[in-house]
C-alpha cells in the first residue's frame, strides 16, 4: 500500500477505470505461468486500487481527501498489527 499512489488513483481516475482495471488484474491472477514475483507486483496494484475505491467512497460520502486516506492507512496498519 502507497499512499502517494492511491491519492493520485483517486485524483486522476474514475472509480469505473478503476473497476475495470482490478477486474483484468484479478483475471491475470488466475493464469497458471504467473511467476511469484509477477504476483506480488499485481497484488500490490489490486491492494492499490481497492484503496483507491475505498478513499474515493469515503470522499464521497462528505470525508475530506486527507482524513479518507488517513482513514484508509490506519484501518490497513491496523490489520497488521494484528
Amino acid at each position: 500500500m502507497k499512499l502517494p499512489i492511491i491519492r493520485q488513483l483517486v485524483q486522476n481516475q474514475s472509480r469505473e477505470n478503476l473497476e475495470a482495471t482490478l477486474e483484468v488484474l484479478e483475471s491475470f491472477t488466475n493464469f497458471r505461468g504467473v511467476k511469484d514475483e509477477e504476483m506480488n507486483v499485481i497484488g500490490e496494484f489490486i491492494t492499490n486500487i481497492c484503496g483507491a475505491l475505498e478513499v474515493e467512497n469515503n470522499i464521497k460520502n462528505g470525508v475530506s481527501e486527507k482524513d479518507a486516506l488517513n482513514s484508509f492507512s490506519q484501518k490497513v496498519m491496523g490489520c497488521i498489527d494484528r
